[in-house]
């Protein structure tokens, strides 16, 4: 089995590789202190998407030295950066861009914590990572992108690349556009120029990122090349939590004021609403020209977790079980969460209408699909009327069919990999 260390985690995490069926899930293990639940389940959930693989395939960081002129650096100062796996063959013009995700930081405490670690310093940021689901060079793993230049954009900044603010006293830069922007220009100059085709992706935090930056990607493109864009595990609701309160709201609206946001969200949204319900994809996908494929678990995972029902919204605990095991959510909970899932439902009901856009909304418990290879395209991926993650984004992708696939509700679907944190 491989091992991997995950550099500036700060809590201890054990993984538990087994592969079970959708029924049971996939258990992690964790200690839930300083470190975000995000954070945890991402590190978790990466590690079990290659353990017990044979050589995954590992790409080395590359720092964008003419970032610092631009004033895009990470929050410590430091050069931002990306791996990139060149493409051949028929996929020597195509592009895929891929934001990584690692959640929002809304105060400065919590930002001088993450500038000291892969979230706001390129200093920790792992030296090699591996490829894997969207970002695999095997056809049998990925097979519309295998062959394709594959790049990874690694995310130091808290603010889904879209801040542009600094905190002198506390020596914290928040660049997060200018990062997006420094890196597109590089990646230009290394080929993508040329591209005939290119798909711009991200899961958690890039996949509103990816929302948020979907029609600047299409404007570095020739009108003749076909881009899209591919947000997975990006469609944060705006949504009551189990106190009556609104805990999502309350991070977005620090993370938008301290990172000075407003300025580059879509004006189309910022004329007729205030910045912070611009931050949530609910208002800005429906105004979103460039083609877009949103992939989501009804009952997302980090939603449940850290936006339904965090431990501040629930002092007694009464959440504490279901959020970590659906298994063990009474039938009021599993009520509440169906409620969640019609929301979602209905969120998308006019973006669904254009033709141009696709949907995979499948009923699991479960948050970023894309990355993982088990999740992504394997022998056991989940489906939604036999049809595999990687199979509907390429049938979409590539115009081979329309992609609307919205699973029926819980428990219906046995293909699921939930998540399971104990």
């Amino acid at each position: 089995m491989a091992r991997f260390f995950w550099v500036g985690i700060a809590i201890a995490l054990v993984l538990v590789s087994n592969c079970v069926d959708g029924s049971e899930g996939y258990l992690h293990h964790f200690n839930e202190t300083e470190l975000s639940l995000l954070e945890a389940h991402e590190a978790a959930a990466s590690a079990l998407s290659f353990s017990g693989r044979n050589n995954p395939l590992l790409v080395g960081l590359t720092l964008i030295q003419n970032a610092a002129a631009k004033g895009a650096v990470c929050l410590d100062g430091t050069l931002p950066g990306y791996h990139l796996h060149r493409g051949y063959g028929s996929g020597a013009n195509s592009w895929l861009v891929n934001l990584e995700g690692g959640g929002w930081y809304n105060n400065i405490r919590t930002c001088v914590y993450r500038k000291k670690t892969r979230r706001g310093s390129s200093a920790f940021m792992e030296k090699e990572i591996p490829f894997t689901g969207i970002l695999s060079n095997k056809a049998e793993e990925n097979p519309d992108f295998f062959n394709w230049n594959r790049v990874k954009l690694r995310y130091c900044d808290g603010a889904s690349f879209a801040g542009d603010a600094a905190h002198p006293t506390a020596q914290l830069q928040f660049r997060g556009q200018r990062i997006w922007a420094a890196a597109m220009e590089d990646l230009m100059s290394k080929g993508m120029r040329f591209a005939n085709q290119a798909l711009l992706s991200g899961c958690s935090a890039g996949g509103l990122a990816t929302i948020i930056h979907c029609d600047e990607f299409r404007g570095y493109f020739p009108r003749t090349a076909k881009v899209k864009c591919l947000s997975d595990a990006g469609l944060f609701l705006d949504a009551i939590d189990v106190s009556g309160g609104r805990s999502l709201r309350n991070l977005y609206s620090g993370v938008v004021g301290l990172q000075r946001v407003q300025k580059n969200l879509p004006q189309i949204c910022t004329n007729h609403l205030d910045p912070t319900s611009c931050f949530f994809p609910q208002n800005l996908i429906s105004s979103v020209r460039t083609p877009l494929f949103i992939l989501n678990a009804a009952y997302d995972s980090w939603q449940i977790q850290s936006s339904l029902a965090p431990p501040t919204a629930d002092p007694h605990g009464y959440w504490h079980d279901c959020r970590l095991n659906h298994a063990k959510c009474s039938r009021s909970q599993v009520q509440f969460l169906q409620g969640f899932r019609n929301r979602m439902l209905n969120v998308i009901k006019d973006f669904s209408r254009s033709n141009r856009n696709g949907l995979f909304i499948n009923s699991c418990f479960a948050h970023c699909q894309s990355e993982r290879q088990d999740t992504w395209f394997s022998d056991n991926s989940p489906v939604i009327g036999n049809k595999a993650i990687a199979v509907a984004v390429g049938d979409w992708y590539f115009d081979r069919a329309g992609v609307k696939a919205i699973d029926c509700p819980y428990p219906c679907d046995k293909t699921c990999h939930n998540l399971i944190f104990a």
